[in-house]
């Protein structure tokens, strides 16, 4: 399927030497005269084209296949499949979405290893062939259900380490793995490859030789019962900001040299992944309003001469978003997000323990337990960062509140560039990634190409 190349009726144009913050600012000038200050979101997509970058740069010889179920964000499922990113579904609805963009089956990996049936008979009748499965329960609804499956066993890994676990859930072990291959041998079925997932927040990049190294003794088993595996897919589990553990670049220097051992590049395996955070955390700002505040009186620090560490008071903040919209990720995705001031604090300023809380009834509907803010007032600002990731897509309307709105931007640089690697792929060597701009304020002034009727093709 084509489509056009992508159009910036998406997202505004972010002006030379502007960056996402400079946008945040103009939002909140814009509301500051009106008592509609609602949260909102600034999405700058340039970030996801300089993850896209980095990740070619960091391991070319993975394939990355977008994690819907982290973002569904139409604009940026267009923005990654543009750039010629996979995409990993979890559900009819994420491949309807995948799909409605324009997206080839051929580029969509169904990876839940336990699907209802009629998502079963939805993917076949749509042309999604690659799915997950770990049981033979899975290969009988297949086999009955599918007329063209390509399967990708899912084995356990050892995710003891990791923020969030998943093999729980999810995998064959090792000693399952021969009786299922044999099993979907008798049905008649095709088992192109292995997946694993490492958990989310994987805090010991070892998990991943182990599983690399225990994939391969998958393959070896699947070619013993008769199978072609041509494809490894390495799961997600990659971080999406700065303030990790583990870095990016320190998972990729474990992961390539295990990959380069057990799966050489001459052995022509496919390899993919599911990077789902990695692309979006890092690209999103939530902006709050304080809405009501409480200040909470200590009694006995009075006595405490100004000490620095003791207050007479402490400070409860209540803000226009809250633990049942985006900061479900603090439930669900164990998140600690802390937030940065809108407005810069004087150097004298004084600071109080604060709690921050969400709009709704509920006692559980608390941001952050404590943290050191000003003396703020009802209409004030704070900024949340990195806040792309499992936020807005599992938040909820609880008690009527509704979900923020959503400005998404771009550099004209990173949209050029992104035209380009529409056109032409993905530059060689990418390092020669000239069009990419650091950061805020280095745009350089290439003028926008007349618009080109070439499409995209997906």
């Amino acid at each position: 399927a084509t489509m056009n190349t992508f159009a910036p009726a998406d997202f505004s144009f972010l002006e030379e030497g502007f960056c996402a913050r400079d946008i945040v600012e103009q939002k909140i000038n814009e509301m500051s005269m009106s008592d509609d200050k609602d949260a909102f979101y600034v999405c700058d997509l340039s970030d996801v084209l300089k993850k896209h970058m980095r990740w070619a740069r960091a391991m070319p010889r993975v394939t990355p296949f977008y994690a819907v179920k982290c973002n569904d964000s139409r604009t940026v499922v267009t923005t990654l499949a543009s750039l010629g990113a996979g995409f990993d579904c979890a559900s009819k609805t994420e491949i309807q979405i995948v799909q409605s963009l324009g997206v080839d089956a051929s580029r969509i990996i169904y990876a839940n290893p336990c699907k209802q049936v009629s998502q079963i008979k939805y993917a076949s009748a749509h042309g999604v062939q690659m799915m997950t499965f770990d049981s033979d329960v899975e290969l009988m609804k297949v086999a009955r259900c599918h007329d063209n499956a390509k399967l990708v066993l899912r084995i356990a890994t050892d995710d003891s380490k990791a923020v969030c676990q998943l093999s729980v859930k999810f995998g064959a072990t090792m000693k399952a793995c021969r009786g299922l291959l044999e099993r979907a041998k008798e049905l008649g079925l095709d088992v192109i490859g292995v997946s694993f997932h490492v958990g989310s927040g994987c805090t010991d990049p070892d998990t991943y030789s182990q599983a690399i190294s225990d994939a391969r003794c998958v393959f070896d088993m699947g070619a013993e019962v008769g199978f072609n595996m041509t494809l490894l897919d390495i799961g997600g589990g990659f971080p999406g900001s700065e303030d990790t553990k583990l870095k990016f670049e320190e998972i990729t220097a474990v992961i390539n040299p295990a990959l380069d051992k057990y799966f050489p590049a001459d052995s022509k395996i496919r390899i993919i992944a599911e990077p789902g955070r990695y692309y979006v955390a890092s690209a999103y700002t939530l902006a709050v309003n304080v809405i009501a505040k409480k200040v909470i009186m200590n009694e006995q620090s009075a006595s405490d001469e100004d000490d620095d560490w003791t207050s007479d008071r402490t400070l409860m903040y209540y803000v226009n978003d809250g633990v049942y919209g985006s900061f479900n990720c603090i439930l669900y995705d164990h998140a600690h997000p802390l937030p940065t001031l809108h407005k810069k604090p004087k150097p004298d300023e004084r600071m109080y323990p604060s709690s921050i809380w969400g709009p709704t009834c509920d006692g559980l509907d608390r941001i952050a337990e404590v943290c050191t803010l000003p003396d703020m007032q009802v209409g004030e600002w704070l900024l949340f960062e990195n806040m792309g990731a499992y936020t807005v897509a599992a938040s909820s309307t609880f008690n009527g509140f509704q979900k923020p709105d959503i400005y998404y931007i771009m550099s004209r640089t990173a949209w050029q560039c992104i035209q380009q690697i529409c056109a032409q792929g993905m530059p060689t060597p990418v390092e020669d990634a000239s069009c990419v701009t650091a950061s805020c304020g280095h745009e350089s002034s290439l003028e926008l190409p007349a618009k080109s009727s070439q499409t995209c093709v997906l």
